[in-house]
């Protein structure tokens, strides 16, 4: 499936999470969007003492602002 025949709102996830991917420069990024349609992006964290993925740093930015 390609870009073009996405939903316009999916295909902006896609965009968000490529593009925080390619500002920070990591391995992984993800973006939700929750109910009221406010969109998290994030990319992985990888710390000697904390690993997360993109998507748990994402719903872990959505869950906490509430």
């Amino acid at each position: 499936m390609s870009d073009t025949t996405l939903d316009p709102e999916d295909n902006k996830i896609i965009v968000l999470a490529r593009s925080v991917r390619a500002r920070n420069g990591a391995a992984e990024g993800a973006a939700v969007r929750d109910e009221t349609g406010r969109t998290y992006s994030a990319t992985n964290v990888a710390l000697p003492s904390l690993r997360l993925s993109a998507l748990q740093v994402a719903v872990a930015m959505a869950v906490s602002s509430g």
